[in-house]
């Protein structure tokens, strides 16, 4: 194949795979509905630490060379397969070289195995996602459940909360008004979510329509477990920092 249609074929490869992805994927927030499909040029170029230009000229077909970084960096960006991103490399006319290293994501769910204290991860919905022996033994009627392990239907929903989480109210406002803070609205799936909490629980609806917005933060957080009696822990929440719609959630005991 002549060079000139293989750069057009990576070009085409990029933004076919940029349509795809969603911002939030990426770890992208954004304000109001968007009509650009997938990742904007510009956001792909910050998440790859390269100007815009360099990915449109490359999105084009211009005669520009990537290097196997920016391949590496494209590939993570854009979430590929193995497979694609050999395709990717072959397409930029790199050598393949080996697998990256793990991801962020794939790491935070790994370390887990290594935290002593209780220790979960949720997704951008606040659905657990993984945790470990100590957060299971604490919230037990959460995380031991066999389906659902969304925090807000947990503290929202179940009887158990109340009971389990010392000063209930205030932590569920809290709640609430993180939530707000941490999810876009205009993306139809959070819409949904959002909808459904207002129908399932008056507490929800009361404090979500007090519109409070509060950026989620650590601090004390005190429990009064069935088993183990009253328990006191600092939280502290890590963001990835290419997965800004995970949180590693972290209790140390007090």
């Amino acid at each position: 194949m002549p060079p000139a249609k293989i750069t057009s074929s990576l070009g085409t490869f990029i933004r076919k795979h940029r349509e795809r992805i969603r911002p939030e994927e990426a770890g992208i927030r954004r304000i109001g509905r968007s009509r650009t499909p997938g990742l904007r040029r510009e956001e792909l170029a910050a998440l790859c630490e390269v100007s815009p230009t360099w990915i449109t000229w490359l999105e084009q077909g211009r005669p520009v060379s990537a290097s196997s970084s920016l391949l590496e960096k494209l590939a993570s960006a854009l979430h590929l397969t193995d497979a694609e991103r050999n395709y990717l490399f072959r397409l930029g006319g790199k050598a393949v070289g080996p697998v990256a290293a793990p991801t962020p994501a794939d790491m935070v769910l790994e370390c887990l195995k290594f935290v002593t204290t209780p220790a979960y991860v949720l997704d951008r919905f606040w659905n657990a996602i993984a945790w470990n022996g100590e957060a299971e033994a604490l919230f037990e009627g959460w995380l031991t459940k066999d389906s659902d392990r969304n925090l807000l239907r947990f503290v929202f929903l179940d009887p158990q909360a109340k009971i389990l989480i010392e000063d209930w109210p205030f932590r569920a406002k809290r709640l609430a008004a993180e939530f707000r803070a941490d999810c876009d609205l205009a993306e139809e799936e959070a819409g949904k979510f959002v909808e459904e909490m207002l129908a399932s629980s008056p507490d929800f609806s009361k404090f979500w329509l007090e519109y409070d917005v509060i950026e989620r933060e650590g601090g004390l957080r005190t429990f009064n477990h069935e088993k183990r009696g009253r328990l006191s822990y600092n939280q502290i929440t890590f963001h990835p920092a290419t997965r800004r719609d995970l949180k590693l959630v972290l209790l140390i005991p007090f």
